[in-house]
């Protein structure tokens, strides 16, 4: 990609050296998860996560060395302005009211307002402080299930905007209050419906990133419909369709797909496709 020298956000809070209060924040870690299983039937439901499947099947977590994720950082910030830029614009040519997320760098572990995370969780999106919070180290984890490539990293980072979008549009909310009811195999469709309409929206971003940024170069594509690929559900947990959170390999080329060639925000309804209303 052709980010340096490009505008970086500031809307990033950089905790990657910041300690984490595990003592003073267990009790309370404990009591939320207990709420959230009791009200959501998952606690899940309130994150917008690429991978949460990937934490759960991976407990160890990657490392990269300071200068990768020092670089890493510049990146994810550029990605971030970018993203800042193309969202900002098309919710001003619709008329709608828009507000930026913050993203938040951590190292290990982090204290967000949907609770405690660990990295080996992956990136996720919290709509209760509409913060994207992402341990670096995910670009080396992106590396061993074979989505290497800048673009693949900036589609992950793109992916959690996504739910930023959803959450804006009032389509993240309503799922949840949906799922309240639901048994788990139906929420579930939820999740996936609303999952692969976060690829659809970053292929969006990267339909603008790419004809009017002109950021992307070639093989930036495959390498965002490879890193979707390696994130399907088949791919991490096998051939469980009523398992699925997040959607097939299939599925999140087929979506991620469907932003980039058309850059229309009109094609991600994927609750529409399913026959849905939201």
């Amino acid at each position: 990609m052709r980010w340096q020298g490009r505008r970086k956000s500031q809307n990033v809070e950089d905790r990657r050296r910041l300690p984490v209060g595990k003592k003073s924040f267990s009790i309370g870690a404990l009591i939320l998860a207990a709420i959230m299983a009791f009200v959501a039937k998952d606690p899940g439901i309130f994150l917008g996560s690429l991978t949460q499947q990937v934490g759960q099947a991976s407990t160890s977590v990657p490392q990269i060395s300071d200068s990768d994720n020092n670089e890493a950082a510049e990146f994810s910030r550029v990605i971030l302005a970018n993203l800042e830029d193309t969202w900002n614009a098309i919710f001003a040519q619709a008329k709608l009211p828009y507000n930026n997320p913050v993203l938040v760098l951590y190292s290990g572990q982090v204290r967000s307002a949907c609770g405690f995370s660990t990295a080996a969780s992956g990136p996720f999106y919290c709509p209760a402080d509409q913060k994207i919070y992402l341990d670096l180290s995910f670009l080396a984890e992106l590396q061993r299930m074979g989505a290497p490539g800048d673009f693949a990293f900036a589609y992950v980072i793109a992916h959690e905007y996504g739910h930023h979008i959803s959450n804006l549009i009032g389509t993240l909310p309503k799922v949840n209050k949906a799922r309240r009811h639901l048994s788990e195999i139906e929420g579930n469709k939820l999740s996936v419906l609303l999952e692969l309409q976060a690829d659809c929206f970053a292929g969006v971003w990267a339909n603008y990133a790419n004809k009017k940024y002109r950021m992307l170069e070639p093989g930036d594509i495959q390498e965002g419909l490879q890193a979707a690929a390696s994130v399907g559900d088949d791919v991490i947990i096998g051939n469980r369709p009523d398992k699925f959170t997040h959607g097939s390999s299939r599925q999140r080329m087929q979506w991620l797909q469907a932003g980039m060639q058309s850059g229309n925000v009109g094609v991600c309804d994927t609750f529409a496709h399913a026959g849905m209303r939201f």
